[in-house]
């Protein structure tokens, strides 16, 4: 609890939750529902980083105050509103409604989305890792070193000096593919924790609109999920491109 405490009294968190709500605000979400997932995602990060530290000692790789950790808590949050969303949904007026259906479908899909943005931000903090051990600049220093050093060099020096050239050529084409890799999951991290927060906005204000009135057409739930699986499936996409890619 007292962990929860010290989460809840972070700024960034704050930070969060008020971004949240003014991004939710911005999509013509009604007020009263943007403020509720302002809330529900400074409530939902504190819980979230709470788990993640007790996560964190059983070993999960994921570097602290990096991109992939702000992005993965930003989709935990969002999914933990979701799951509250959805709970209460099930409590309430609207548990046999097609509303309390149509979420209850799609909360394994948000589950699955989240495993995999755990393991790409696995991934993406293990390619930042890697990447720090390399030195571009050193690298380009040596080369230039080694190519004026061939061109004085006797007949004799030249294969080994070949092959180092060879080697310091392969080191930064590692450079290259690991800089792309980590750049590519970041950005579909980035779109993924912003399309499940868009999608909770969403969801919020067609609950708060059923409760008070007629729902709309259900071709929007409809849509809605096709959202959520395309983030689904673009996820999974981009875990196996990266798999391949560092394979290779």
């Amino acid at each position: 609890m007292a962990r929860l405490a010290d989460e809840l009294r972070e700024p960034w968190g704050l930070l969060l939750g008020a971004t949240a709500g003014g991004a939710a605000w911005a999509v013509s979400v009604h007020p009263a529902a943007a403020v509720f997932v302002g809330v529900v995602v400074w409530l939902s990060r504190a819980g979230v980083a709470t788990l993640q530290d007790r996560e964190r000692g059983d070993g999960l790789a994921v570097t602290p105050g990096s991109p992939e950790e702000y992005w993965l808590e930003r989709a935990g949050s969002a999914a933990y509103g979701f799951g509250e969303l959805s709970a209460s949904m099930e409590r309430g007026p609207l548990e046999h409604g097609p509303l309390a259906g149509r979420i209850a479908l799609m909360r394994p899909r948000i589950d699955d989305s989240t495993a995999t943005l755990r393991r790409l931000a696995e991934q993406a903090s293990l390619t930042g890792v890697a990447l720090a051990r390399f030195d571009l600049d050193a690298l380009g220093r040596e080369q230039a070193r080694l190519a004026r050093a061939r061109e004085r060099a006797g007949q004799g020096l030249t294969r080994d000096i070949d092959r180092a050239l060879a080697s310091l050529a392969s080191q930064r084409a590692v450079v290259e593919r690991l800089t792309a890799t980590r750049e590519r999951v970041l950005a579909r991290m980035e779109s993924s924790a912003i399309g499940i927060e868009g999608l909770l906005a969403r969801l919020v204000e067609l609950s708060a609109v059923s409760a008070n009135g007629p729902l709309e057409p259900l071709r929007v739930l409809d849509e809605l999920a096709d959202t959520l699986e395309g983030v689904r499936q673009g996820l999974h996409e981009t875990e196996q491109i990266t798999r391949d890619a560092l394979d290779g």
